[in-house]
């Protein structure tokens, strides 16, 4: 099944080649790390890890790079009112960073590399740029000359000729032209430094990506992906860089996710409306800002409320309960001497589970259709509650749905599979329900709701079921 991809570059939805056969090449521009990262941040890391999961369903092999960038303006101001070292800052927020991010099942990249190690990398690739007259230095500052670069405005769709906003430095008189922005910065009094052949300084922010990009995944990549905000000027610049020194194109698919609203307002620090993953995490669960994040298709604004949170909590409760049924129900069956199977039975649900994932499939593949694709996962729900109302069903069907919700749950990671500090929970709780069946059996009805109100108390809810007793956490 071709894949679809919208790219930003072409303006069309383009069939996915990748360069070569079985390999994906992907770069998405990470966070600077000089905060905890906010929802803003997490929408294109949960799009991305999905897009990755999905590709390696269709059997590709994903080499897969999301960047830090350690050393920017936001840290040395971060240092100043601190009073803490740029690295020691970039240290505490990159390990906050994954904190959140193994929250919200999304799995490391292949590499995730920091600028603060590849500076020996971006200075060999100012000086290549310098070589081939596309930059010069000026003041201790590094710059590229944009004029040069004569597609300079092919991704963002706009004429170098009439572009007076955008370049994200001031105008300065030691630029040769107000449009050319800056590669390498001269180091002012007390702020982080590295040596250099225009003197001490540090990376101007565009240039980190392309030379990362170059190290650890070629010349040319397959897709680069990022928040619509970095379209221009950050990635037209990595263009004009990338595709300056090397002659060749530097990304074949750019994808770039809408922006997150607020109360159908904009999120900005202006406003002061952000909102940071780690607060919102100890509201609810990772599961469902996940959810959220995939319920509107990523090239479409998003708009966060607390309506939308409610109706996302819906959505992966019902998901979990029908998981979670099946799963009891499995157990159940596994214990006792299972019915033999009906052949006939079988196929039929063989072939409607699988009906269901090629739904999901060719919605992926269709520009990953995440709200689409969500739809395929309720249908599975559907079909699971369907035969679960059964009051005999044998473990063969059972595996098969618990199979296909595995496989969804893979790309989509929006089922919480339990740790093990869960099992240990799980022991107890399992413990508990046995006393409190013993209690039944010998008519202790005083220690049966005692036992039911402290399991309420730690969040279980039990529920006795025609094959026992099942419990569920709130």
């Amino acid at each position: 099944m071709a894949i679809k991809i919208y790219n930003s570059l072409t303006r069309n939805k383009d069939v996915f080649q990748p360069l070569e056969e079985g390999v994906v090449r992907m770069y998405v521009c990470g966070p600077t790390v000089y905060d905890y990262i906010h929802i803003g941040n997490a929408r294109p890391l949960i799009f991305f890890d999905v897009v990755r999961r999905f590709l390696e369903r269709q059997g590709y092999e994903v080499k897969y790079i999301v960047n830090f960038t350690d050393v920017d303006d936001k840290l040395i101001r971060k240092s100043e009112q601190t009073g803490m070292s740029v690295p020691e800052i970039a240290d505490k927020f990159i390990a906050a960073y994954f904190e959140d991010a193994n929250a919200l099942g999304i799995r490391k990249a292949t590499v995730h590399p920091r600028v603060t190690e590849n500076i020996p990398e971006i200075i060999e690739f100012i000086q290549g740029l310098i070589d081939r007259g596309l930059a010069y230095e000026s003041g201790g500052d590094v710059y590229y000359r944009t004029g040069q670069f004569k597609e300079y405005g092919k991704l963002s769709h706009q004429n170098l000729d009439e572009l007076q906003y955008g370049i994200r430095v001031e105008v300065d008189e030691r630029k040769a032209d107000p449009r050319d922005f800056v590669l390498w910065k001269a180091a002012k009094p007390g702020e982080i430094r590295w040596d250099s052949p225009w003197g001490e300084g540090r990376p101007g922010w565009h240039i980190e990506c392309s030379t990362m990009a170059k190290k650890y995944l070629g010349t040319t990549i397959d897709i680069h992906g990022g928040g619509q905000d970095l379209q221009f000027p950050h990635h037209e610049c990595e263009i004009a860089q990338s595709e300056g020194l090397h002659g060749q194109p530097f990304a074949r698919y750019w994808m770039h996710n809408g922006y997150i609203n607020i109360n159908n307002e904009k999120m900005s620090k202006s406003l002061g409306n952000g909102i940071n993953v780690k607060e919102l995490l100890g509201k609810i669960k990772p599961q469902v800002l996940r959810y959220f994040m995939l319920s509107t298709h990523y090239r479409n604004p998003l708009n966060f409320s607390d309506e939308a949170i409610e109706q996302a909590k819906g959505a992966v409760q019902r998901i979990e309960n029908s998981y979670v049924n099946l799963k009891h129900r499995l157990q159940v069956v596994s214990n006792i001497e299972p019915s033999a199977a009906d052949a006939e039975e079988v196929r039929q649900l063989s072939e409607q589970i699988g009906a269901i994932m090629r739904q999901f499939d060719e919605k992926m593949s269709d520009d990953f259709n995440t709200p689409d694709a969500l739809s395929a996962v309720f249908e599975l729900v559907s079909l699971t509650n369907h035969l679960l109302q059964k009051e005999s069903v044998d473990a063969e069907r059972l595996q098969l749905l618990l199979k296909a919700y595995q496989d969804l749950n893979a790309v989509l990671g929006i089922i919480r599979e339990a740790d093990e500090d869960d099992a240990i929970v799980d022991e107890e709780v399992e413990r508990l329900i046995e006393e409190r069946n013993e209690a039944r059996k010998a008519k202790n009805w005083k220690r049966a709701d005692e036992i039911r109100d402290l399991l309420q108390a730690r969040g279980i809810i039990l529920e006795d079921t025609p094959q026992g007793v099942r419990w569920r956490r709130k």
